[in-house]
């Protein structure tokens, strides 16, 4: 089992820039990729940034240049943050965790922090 907490989320106004974290605890050895994902009222929920077990990332088109994945490993953690600059009203969404197992499958899933950008 892997746990994922997000924090960071709130009101900005456009232009401004946000940090979001996503603390990844439990089986964390067994995490091969690690992504951001955001969901809209009345949208799917779509990949924003990844990044995989040898640090590659990738972006959807829409934030590359504006957004920034990283993460940082500690003793029996995994942190991914997503350094969102430039924010534009269209961001505004609710902000997922995910980390994949592809030895198993399974994706697992944080409870969203919400990000509102003001026009």
């Amino acid at each position: 089992q892997v746990q994922l907490v997000e924090s960071g989320g709130g009101l900005v106004q456009a232009g401004g820039s946000l940090r979001l974290s996503c603390v990844a605890s439990g089986r964390v050895f067994a995490i091969n990729r690690m992504a951001w994902y955001r969901q809209a009222p009345g949208n799917e929920r779509d990949m924003v940034a990844s990044i995989v077990s040898g640090g590659t990332t990738n972006y959807a088109d829409s934030v590359k240049g504006r957004f920034t994945i990283s993460r940082d490993f500690a003793k029996n953690t995994v942190t991914v943050y997503l350094q969102m600059n430039s924010l534009k009203p269209e961001d505004t969404a609710v902000y997922y965790c995910n980390a994949y197992n592809a030895a198993n499958g399974i994706n697992y899933w944080g409870k969203g922090t919400p990000v509102t950008v003001s026009s």
